[in-house]
C-alpha cells in the first residue's frame, strides 16, 4: 500500500474526528479507524473508517471484527480516484455494508452509496441522515476542515 498524501491523511483525521464525536453521544455504536479491519466472509479490507453496532462486534476479541459495519468510509488518495473508490464502495455493499461514504478531498465532495443508489454532497451541504445512523448528518465542511484551511 503506498503512503497517503497530506490531503488524504488530513481528511481521514477529520472524518474520524467527526465520527468519534458523534459516537460519544451514541454509545450503541463503535467507530474504527487506522485502516479499520473489516472481515466479511473470506475477504478482508481496510476501511479508512467504519461504524458498527456495538452488539455486532466484540472489541476484546483478537483479530478483525467479524460483524458487518453499518458504515464504511474511504478517502481518495494520490493514486486512487473516483473509479477505484466506487469499486471499493460496491465491494462493501455487495457484502452487506448498508452505507458507504467516499470522500474526495481535492473536490471537497462526498459520495454516499447504498443499495438505493448514490447521492453527492458538496461544501455548504450536509450529508443526509440515514435512519440506521441516528443524528449523523455532518456538514461537508466538517469532513474537509484541514484541507480547506491549508488551501485557503
Amino acid at each position: 500500500m503506498p503512503p497517503c498524501g497530506a490531503m488524504q491523511q488530513h481528511t481521514v483525521a477529520d472524518l474520524v474526528t467527526t465520527l468519534g464525536i458523534w459516537a460519544r453521544s451514541h454509545p450503541e455504536f463503535s467507530v474504527g479507524t487506522n485502516e479499520a479491519g473489516v472481515r466479511l466472509g473470506e475477504d478482508t479490507r481496510g476501511a479508512d473508517a467504519a461504524v458498527w453496532r456495538r452488539t455486532d462486534v466484540n472489541a476484546r476479541e483478537p483479530g478483525l471484527p467479524r460483524g458487518t459495519p453499518i458504515l464504511a468510509a474511504e478517502v481518495a488518495g494520490r493514486y486512487e480516484g473516483k473509479a477505484a473508490l466506487r469499486e471499493k464502495g460496491r465491494w462493501y455493499l455487495d457484502r452487506g455494508v448498508a452505507v458507504v461514504w467516499l470522500l474526495f478531498p481535492k473536490e471537497r465532495e462526498v459520495i454516499v452509496m447504498s443499495r438505493a443508489g448514490e447521492s453527492r454532497y458538496r461544501m455548504g451541504e450536509r450529508v443526509a441522515r440515514d435512519p440506521r445512523l441516528p443524528d449523523l448528518e455532518p456538514p461537508v465542511e466538517e469532513l474537509f476542515r484541514q484541507v480547506s484551511t491549508e488551501t485557503a
